[in-house]
């Protein structure tokens, strides 16, 4: 059993202190890495009274915190956790972030990945330019 830590940065320079999940397994596909990631993040949301959903990708019907640090659903409403998961995977698959384990750079969602102890994966949220 590993901890593997999360850690979402952006290319802005922005890095997030990151959290630990527990998982049981080896190996794991970068597919199964992202769902456990946001059903973890929903779960967390959906247990809490917070407003603000702080998660790997935007829900639908929610808008972007002005600091930019989560988003907000416009009616207050559980997240359901495959949807999510299900916009996660579309983002991957459309370069709306990249998904590191330790320096290397995985794009593949079906590669399976060794889960050590201590792995990092890192999410690098790809932030537009401005004006461009």
């Amino acid at each position: 059993m590993a901890i593997v830590m999360f850690v979402d940065e952006t290319t802005a320079g922005d890095r997030s202190d990151g959290w630990g999940l527990e998982i049981a397994e080896e190996r794991l596909t970068v597919r199964e890495l992202i769902r456990r990631r946001v059903f973890q993040e929903v779960a967390e949301y959906n247990a809490r009274t917070s407003q603000v959903f702080r998660g790997l990708v935007q829900p639908t019907e929610a808008e972007r915190v002005l600091n930019g640090d989560g988003f907000v659903l416009r009616t207050s409403r559980r997240i359901d956790p495959e949807a999510q998961s299900e916009l996660a995977l579309k983002a991957f698959a459309g370069n709306g972030f990249l998904v590191l384990v330790g320096d290397r750079q995985v794009t593949d969602p079906e590669e399976e990945i060794d889960l050590a102890l201590g792995t990092e994966v890192t999410f690098l949220k790809l932030v537009a330019l401005v004006g461009g």
